[in-house]
């Protein structure tokens, strides 16, 4: 993973991880990067000073998973080639008025690709990865809800899935 010090035309910087420059390349050309403060998705990367280690040293440790569980479980997503939106949303999994409201624009855009580009499968979620993944059905992007043991147990089988905060959408 490569990190970014990232800015936007107006000059706010923020960070970015992204597997390699080519796909930093990638995502600020399709214009999926977007500055959280104002939202302008013309985005470049800022200069940077190398970070240069003098020694070696040891790798950092792993941080712990958190003790308590979010009230609500949100959905989780396959990252497959998606072909058309879903019929319904989950749950409202984040408490959208405690978020700044910059954090809760660019999720409720994020949710809106998600709804427009994935199936929803609800509570079959992590059934439908596995046949996905399997290859016993067409391979497409997926999101709907999974426990914590049930994601943990896709991620052992080596399917790759990801939670996301849930807010409700820009327009209701």
């Amino acid at each position: 993973m490569i990190h970014y010090q990232l800015q936007c035309r107006q000059g706010h910087g923020f960070d970015g991880w992204f597997r390699d420059s080519a796909a930093f390349d990638a995502q600020a050309a399709r214009g999926l990067l977007a500055c959280p403060t104002c939202a302008d998705t013309a985005v470049t990367r800022a200069v940077m000073a190398p970070a240069v280690a003098k020694q070696r040293a040891a790798p950092p440790p792993v941080p712990a998973p958190a003790a308590a569980a979010p009230p609500a479980v949100p959905p989780a997503v396959s990252p497959a080639v998606p072909p058309h939106a879903p019929p319904s949303a989950p749950p409202v999994a984040v408490a959208a008025e405690r978020l700044p409201d910059h954090v809760r624009a660019v999720l409720q855009r994020l949710r809106a690709e998600v709804e427009r580009h994935c199936d929803y499968v609800g509570p079959r979620f992590a059934e439908e990865a596995r046949r996905i993944h399997r290859g016993d059905t067409a391979r497409r992007g997926i999101y709907g809800e999974a426990t914590p043991e049930q994601a943990e147990a896709l991620a052992e089988d080596g399917i790759d899935v990801a939670r996301i905060p849930w807010v409700p959408r820009a327009d209701g």
